[in-house]
């Protein structure tokens, strides 16, 4: 059975242009992919359910050489020369548009669209060799936390296929305050919606843990660290999927603002 994994992906491509403001991620990164050197077996495929696609029905990559999606502006041309040149898994495509057809899911595959920055960025600092086949999720579009906790029930069967499912967003995000001074009142949002969250993940019982995070808008600081939840639900989707409390956490700073990632046994 492989674990699940959620990645605070950072801030576009800068994790991969040395940016000082990321060196705690970097660590955090070369840890986790320690630990993911450690598995075995190595996974059979990626499938990433990241934060930068939505959909109104759960939509699947389906390409068999997917290409890189450069959605983000502003950065050095260097950034939109990246390659990642992992295959696709079409046929893994088919069978999971299926599983999730069965869960009740209208579900569509996607052969063109490229694979986004929430999946290439971790994909080549935790897998650089891209020899694993990669595809990617949608999350819904309506952004509701309990929709996103049922899509995470519908993949869990695929932990026992060998696929490794990776959530990508952030733990924090809020764009303006990435930009702007920290001040005292923010770093105590910040860090008290962090603590929620470990919290509510370490959970024993999952019709609590899940209760929990469907009512994420009540925990300290939830307005300030996600104005839109986005970033958020692809943890949503891990939990569930994963079925069981968080086994481990690493915390870290980026962009001044306190983020985490999370491993599920």
């Amino acid at each position: 059975m492989q674990p699940v994994l959620f990645l605070s992906h950072g801030g576009g491509p800068l994790p991969l242009l040395d940016d000082p403001e990321h060196a705690e991620l970097l660590l955090t990164y070369a840890l986790i992919r320690h630990k993911l050197d450690g598995l075995h077996p190595l996974p059979s495929a990626l499938l990433f359910i990241s934060a930068h696609w939505e959909t109104r029905e759960p939509t699947i990559t389906a390409a068999a050489q997917p290409s890189l999606l450069f959605d983000y502006y502003g950065f050095p041309p260097q950034s939109y020369q990246l390659r990642y040149p992992a295959p696709g898994a079409p046929g893994l495509a088919a069978s999971l548009a299926d599983q999730l057809a069965a869960w009740g899911w209208t579900t569509h595959l996607d052969a063109e669209r490229g694979l986004d920055h929430g999946v290439f960025v971790p994909g080549m600092l935790l897998f650089p060799r891209a020899d694993i086949p990669c595809l990617q999720l949608s999350l819904l579009d309506s952004l509701d936390a309990t929709a996103h906790l049922e899509l995470g029930h519908a993949l869990r069967a695929l932990r026992d296929e060998n696929v490794l499912i990776i959530g990508s967003g952030f733990s924090f995000h809020n764009m303006r305050a990435f930009f702007d001074p920290v001040t005292n009142q923010e770093a105590s949002l910040n860090l008290a919606f962090e603590n929620w969250l470990e919290s509510s993940l370490r959970i024993d019982d999952e019709q609590l843990r899940e209760s929990s995070l469907a009512n994420w808008k009540q925990a300290p600081g939830a307005a300030f660290c996600h104005p839109r939840e986005e970033h958020l639900l692809p943890i949503h989707v891990c939990a569930a999927a994963a079925g069981k409390p968080v086994a481990q956490e690493w915390r870290f700073t980026a962009l001044n603002r306190h983020g985490s990632c999370y491993w599920w046994n």
